[in-house]
């Protein structure tokens, strides 16, 4: 054969490689195109997200309680906390913005001070834990007249250096002034003592307290178990108001008090009269020393008595250190 022979049999054989390595060329791009197409997209998974707001918002609620504050317990009612605190539960519930009274749940943070008085004593916190310094009013002047006495030259009146400014700088009072600046810079940074609130009220020892019921004592005061006194009666005997002021509660809603009745005389103390039959008062009247304010029975208790409290501050006292001798 020829060599033309040759190159004519050889052109279909290069023709068909070309096009073998054209389809394989196209199949490659088809399926790297599928491939792309069919690449999941990757996007933070939506229970992620959730969490992290879950986890924010329990922060929030296990916010402990501090001064003015109270965490809710298992077996509180606001009546209770009211009583212990020696508030008013419908002040509480103003305080905290409660629909409901009935409605608080255990872990939940109440405030039981008033914000006013809360405030006062943040603010006296602060000013001492940042270290500033508290003078008299007459006090700054002295100051500043020392602190205007201070050379500062040449730096300080931006005049241009000279032996003249050296000497002066270097003048005695110029060396007392520096020698005084420390000792003044250590007394400000101590920490002022803030003097703690007085809490003893002027009218604590004006009430003149007497007897709330007549009757013998069947059960003392006893610190830890009985917060009070027991005074046993009669059915429908008469109860009277220990010390005049406002009546604060009157209803059945604390738990092992029955009927019952709390007075608050100042802003420390107040009294409690619990296991009546009934009330003759209503919250939010005010009382005098010696009126009826209920009649004796056995509400919740195992027989007819006067279950007689006086609490200071929320905490309570022995009455017997209160009441006249009989």
């Amino acid at each position: 054969m020829n060599a033309a022979g040759v190159t004519c049999a050889a052109a279909p054989y290069e023709h068909n490689e070309r096009m073998n390595k054209i389809r394989l060329s196209i199949s490659a791009a088809l399926l790297g195109l599928l491939a792309a197409c069919s690449t999941p997209r990757h996007f933070a998974p939506v229970s992620d997200r959730a969490q992290g707001t879950g986890t924010t918002e329990s922060a929030r609620s296990q916010t402990p309680a501090g001064p003015g504050y109270y965490n809710v317990k298992k077996g509180d009612t606001l009546y209770r906390i009211a009583l212990d605190q020696g508030q008013a539960y419908r002040d509480i519930v103003v305080w905290n913005n409660l629909a409901n009274p009935n409605d608080i749940k255990v872990d939940q943070v109440l405030r039981v001070r008033p914000p006013d008085a809360e405030a006062g004593g943040a603010q006296t916190g602060s000013i001492a834990s940042a270290g500033v310094e508290v003078r008299a009013l007459s006090a700054p002047a002295a100051a500043s007249s020392g602190s205007a006495g201070n050379k500062t030259a040449p730096r300080g009146d931006k005049r241009p250096y000279s032996e003249r400014a050296l000497t002066e700088l270097q003048k005695p009072e110029a060396a007392t002034a520096t020698a005084k600046a420390p000792a003044t810079a250590t007394a400000a940074a101590v920490p002022a003592k803030a003097e703690p609130a007085k809490t003893v009220d002027a009218d604590d020892d004006g009430i003149g307290w007497i007897w709330p019921a007549e009757g013998k004592v069947i059960a003392v005061f006893e610190d830890g178990k009985s917060k009070g006194i027991d005074i046993s009666g009669k059915l429908g005997q008469q109860v009277i108001a220990a010390g005049s002021g406002k009546v604060m509660y009157a209803g059945s809603g604390i738990r092992g008090y029955g009927n019952l009745v709390i007075v608050k005389h100042t802003s420390n103390l107040l009294s409690a009269y619990a296991h009546n039959k009934t009330i003759t008062v209503k919250e939010g009247q005010s009382v005098n020393k010696g009126q009826v304010i209920a009649e004796m029975g056995n509400t919740d208790a195992d027989a007819v008595k006067l279950h007689f409290e006086i609490r200071q501050q929320g905490k309570p006292v022995d009455p017997s250190k209160f009441l006249p001798s009989r």
